[in-house]
């Protein structure tokens, strides 16, 4: 969220918060919003310029700070708490429930019925937030293996889903660490199929074992730079070039490229795979704001599968 608009959302959620708690110390309110005194003031102060269409003074929210206590006043028409959004509710509920979960980590008669409140209140975001926590629940198992198989040095069988050629695989790997990223968690391993050092996300592991095999990670194993990027493709890696028009630009962004350049009001992208599967899909999903210019394989992969699908509605 960009300052701005953290400090609006800051002001709307402020002014109920003052109007519910009249001489609140300065010092108290700062710190319940996670800011300084001075920033505080400075929100007070812009208060006082807000208010009803017409701006005349009975119009404007009064805002006092004498003293180092908040009065505030003249603001009715948002003195209502803000209501949470779904992604607020869902981000909430799924917490909630994750800590429901942990035996004598709360109270959990108060957590059932903080629950209900909020399951009433987010509607259909709530039966959303079943389905993450289930998820959830599911790394979480995951990662107590691979914390388990790293402190006693021991293998790990995985069935893993490779969603480039949505394949659901099962290999032997020799855990090297955990890594917790934005993007999720990941265990580095050796594995034994690929014969080299591969990240395995949590949340595509559908099941792990912990093997008695002692772990046995070849000499010649690396682990990852990740100041390079967690993903980074190998130099005999197929390069592959698409013209993106201006409404795929995403692309871009969400994929790792070698290269972009500006072309015909779009984007020309070159990046490497060593599984170009999921590259043709990707342009398929993109229609006609994408096109295939090299190579040539993949291209003629791309028109046969198309082709494939218009002939299916014969």
């Amino acid at each position: 969220m960009s300052p701005a608009l953290q400090r609006l959302a800051r002001l709307l959620a402020l002014v109920p918060y003052l109007l519910a708690r009249p001489g609140a110390p300065l010092a108290e309110v700062a710190g319940a919003f996670g800011i300084s005194e001075d920033r505080l003031i400075d929100d007070l102060e812009l208060l006082f310029v807000c208010g009803l269409p017409g701006h005349m003074p009975d119009d404007l929210i009064e805002a006092t700070f004498d003293g180092g206590v908040v009065h505030i006043d003249n603001a009715d028409t948002i003195a209502r708490p803000l209501r949470l959004g779904t992604d607020e509710a869902v981000a909430l509920l799924s917490g909630l429930r994750m800590l429901a979960r942990l035996p004598g980590a709360a109270d959990h008669e108060a957590l059932d019925r903080a629950l209900a409140k909020l399951e009433r209140a987010a509607g259909d975001a709530a039966a959303a937030t079943e389905r993450i926590a289930v998820v959830a629940q599911g790394q979480a198992e995951v990662l107590a293996a691979a914390r388990v198989a790293l402190r006693e040095s021991r293998a790990l069988r995985l069935q893993y889903y490779v969603p480039g050629r949505d394949e659901l695989t099962d290999r032997v790997v020799d855990p090297m660490r955990l890594l917790l990223l934005d993007s999720g968690a990941y265990l580095e391993a050796w594995c034994r199929l690929a014969e080299g050092v591969r990240l395995f996300r949590a949340d595509r592991v559908h099941s792990i074992e912990l093997l008695d095999t002692p772990a046995a990670v070849p000499a010649q194993a690396r682990y990852r730079d990740l100041d390079e990027g967690l993903f980074q493709p190998a130099p005999q890696d197929r390069a592959v070039v698409l013209d993106l028009a201006d409404s795929a630009r995403w692309v871009a962004e969400h994929y790792p490229c070698e290269r972009v350049e500006q072309h015909d009001g779009g984007l020309r992208v070159t990046l490497r795979t060593a599984d170009s599967g999921w590259v043709v899909r990707l342009v398929l999903r993109l229609g006609a704001a994408a096109r295939v210019l090299a190579p040539a394989e993949v291209a003629e992969e791309v028109t046969s599968r198309a082709q494939a699908a218009l002939a299916a509605y014969q």
